[in-house]
């Protein structure tokens, strides 16, 4: 397995694994992949995928969102979304990739990641609960255990605040979970 940047010929095949391993949403999420890739440029801008034998088997991008900071608005980046194909999934690739992704950003000025997710699965690979760290989240449907952050080499303790998702993630309405039932 080999994980490297996403190149613009890679993105059809990521495209595809993003539309299985998200089953019925996988349409949503690739409008989703769509639009963040369509964002101005940023340093929070990552795309990485893992290839197997040539094939490409998952995908994860981040991108550039905002923490409303006491001092002042920060950039800070969002992993999400994080795909790998089915037939693939259990073998430690999306863990590789998720670290890979960390290892990127920290190379950057960018203060912060977050994502929200799995706590059993990205806790595993550094990401920990936000909001104890004085971070909130940008949306009450988001589980508290779900909204995580990796601070990175370039945070500063007065970096807390609210975290404000771009404004991709709200357009597809890609943003904590929604009541079945309402």
């Amino acid at each position: 397995m080999r994980i490297r940047r996403e190149t613009p010929a890679d993105r059809t095949a990521a495209d595809a694994v993003h539309l299985e391993a998200f089953g019925d949403d996988g349409p949503l999420i690739a409008r989703l992949l769509t639009s963040l890739r369509a964002m101005p440029r940023s340093p929070a801008d990552l795309a990485l995928v893992a290839e197997e034998g040539g094939e490409v088997v998952a995908s994860t991008l981040c991108t550039r969102s905002l923490l409303d900071a006491p001092r002042r608005l920060l950039d800070v980046a969002v992993l999400s979304p994080v795909a790998v194909k089915p037939g693939h999934q259990g073998r430690g690739i999306g863990t590789a990739l998720v670290r890979t992704a960390i290892e990127e950003m920290g190379k950057t000025e960018v203060p912060l990641l977050f994502l929200e997710g799995d706590p059993g699965f990205y806790r595993r690979v550094g990401f920990v609960e936000a909001g104890p760290l004085n971070f909130r989240k940008p949306s009450l449907r988001i589980p508290d255990l779900a909204f995580q952050v990796v601070k990175l080499p370039a945070y500063q303790d007065w970096m807390t605040g609210t975290l404000v998702y771009a404004r991709e993630f709200w357009d597809h309405d890609c943003v904590g979970l929604r009541d079945p039932e309402a």
